[in-house]
């Protein structure tokens, strides 16, 4: 795992909502540009910024209902970006106050399940590292992702 740099991380609070995602994705290439990367690669930390923000959004609704929160922090590291997306339960102290949302369709466990899975695998390309955790009991939903962005 790289270690951040000396400068802290900047966070980025959003509803837990697909027409929220696309502020996450703008929201990227800045930390990205100042570690030096490239348009290409603050590129790819921005369509990993979109896949992930999508599937916490499905997570974090199966797992509390709508309301949900989530948390992008970016980190500055020597060789590139940490980034951890952190979806938040509606009632948490953090939690951004609820925004009404279109009632959203039902799929079975088993769908959404395939559906997070191949979400996961699209991610993948456009990192040098991720991690996801899924913990129900601790009712918390965690992806920890790492782009390299300078040789």
């Amino acid at each position: 795992m790289p270690e951040a740099a000396t400068s802290g991380p900047t966070v980025l609070k959003i509803p837990a909502q697909s027409e929220y995602i696309g502020l996450a994705k703008r929201a990227a290439p800045p930390p990205g540009g100042r570690v030096g990367g490239s348009l290409d690669e603050t590129e790819e930390l921005s369509n990993a910024v979109t896949q992930a923000g999508g599937s916490h959004n499905e997570a974090a609704d199966e797992a509390w209902g709508p309301g949900g929160t989530l948390r992008l922090s970016f980190t500055p590291t020597e060789r590139g970006v940490l980034l951890d997306v952190d979806a938040i339960a509606p009632r948490a102290t953090e939690a951004l106050r609820a925004v009404r949302r279109a009632h959203a369709a039902t799929h079975n466990s088993a769908e959404l399940e395939m559906q997070r899975a191949l979400v996961r695998e699209m991610i993948r390309p456009h990192l040098d590292d991720f991690r996801h955790q899924v913990d129900t009991g601790r009712r918390q939903i965690r992806y920890r992702m790492v782009k390299y962005l300078v040789s």
